[in-house]
This record gives C-alpha cells, sequence and structure tokens, in this order.
C-alpha cells in the first residue's frame, strides 16, 4: 500500500521524535530539516552557506552483490556506480555521503556528468530536468567510523539517513548522508 503525502510525513516526524528520545537528543530545526527533506540537500547547503563545493573522496564501477543489489532492486552482478563525496564550504566539511547507482538507469550524459565527479546529484538532476522523487528509509544515530573521524575531525556520534531516489517507478539511486551531531545546531 502507497503511503500518502501526509502519511510519510507523519512518519518523518515519528521517526525523528524516536531518535530523539532513544538517544535522548533534542535536534535542532536545520537537523530535522536535513534529516527529513524530500529534496535536495545540496540546495539547502547552498541557501544555507552560499553555494557549497562537492569533492569526490572515491568513485568507481563494480558489480553489485546481493547487499547493493538488494539497495538499488536489480541483478547481482550488474553494474553499479560507488561514489563517496564530501560536501564542503571553504574546505569545512559539511555532510559526507555516499550512493549507488545503477548505470542502465542512467542516461549516457548523466553517467558521464557523474564520472567528471566533482556536482552533487542534485544539481545533476536539476541540468536534465530529471523528474523524480525521494523515499527516505532511515533516519537514525551512528558511531563514526575512523574514516569520518579523520573527515570531521571528531568521534562524536554521526546522523545519518538513507534514501532512494526514484525515477520512472524504478531506484535511480540509493543515497546515505551523514554528519556529526553538533553540526547544524546554530544555523
Amino acid at each position: 500500500m502507497t503511503q500518502t503525502k501526509n502519511e510519510a510525513n507523519k512518519a518523518l516526524i515519528d521517526k525523528i521524535n524516536e531518535v530523539e528520545q532513544k538517544y535522548n537528543k533534542k535536534f535542532s530545526n536545520t537537523q530535522k530539516i536535513l534529516l527529513t527533506t524530500d529534496g535536495s540537500i545540496t540546495a539547502i547547503l547552498d541557501v544555507l552557506y552560499g553555494k557549497i563545493t562537492l569533492t569526490t573522496i572515491d568513485q568507481h564501477f563494480e558489480n553489485a552483490d546481493e547487499e547493493h543489489a538488494k539497495l538499488v532492486n536489480v541483478a547481482i552482478g550488474e553494474e553499479i556506480n560507488f561514489r563517496e563525496v564530501m560536501m564542503h564550504k571553504d574546505g569545512n566539511p559539511l555532510i559526507y555521503a555516499i550512493s549507488h547507482i545503477p548505470l542502465s538507469r542512467c542516461s549516457r550524459d548523466i553517467c558521464s556528468d557523474l564520472i567528471r565527479a566533482d556536482i552533487p546529484i542534485g544539481r545533476i538532476l536539476k541540468n536534465y530536468d530529471i523528474e523524480s522523487r525521494r523515499e527516505i528509509n532511515n533516519i537514525y544515530i551512528e558511531k563514526p567510523s575512523d574514516k569520518l573521524k579523520d573527515i570531521f575531525g571528531t568521534d562524536e556520534d554521526m546522523l545519518a539517513r538513507d534514501y532512494v531516489i526514484i525515477n520512472n517507478d524504478k531506484i535511480l539511486m540509493w543515497i546515505k548522508e551523514i554528519f556529526p551531531i553538533t553540526h547544524f545546531t546554530e544555523v
């Protein structure tokens, strides 16, 4: 059964409340917006900070294993693009993100822009007028990996969310975004 927009919004608010209670944290309005938006994170960060920059940490093609095939609803072995990026302003890390993108669902032009690397996915979708929707799967707090500790310069807990971008009723991309729990508390 498909949720209405109001049901989906209520579910996100309930999820935020659940995570706040579980971890005894109170999130700022900005954090809540970043965790629940079904729009472009890039656009929100651009409004908050002026145009942000994206730096690609890693990008490669791989054959989908069982876990990744399930994330993007493709057959095991289908070629996907793995992309790991940092969104930042003036070298200050804002949000770390990873994505898995089935190449069979991208036009040649979109694939070319993804490979060129330092273009945010939100901007790519906008540049090509891709009609899509985002469906948030999870919102949670996680412990940082060594890589995240190094990137953000902290070992504090991280706020995270993962979601899919859907185009023509197929998953175009799976994305996970992460930032330290003390980020965006005073914006």
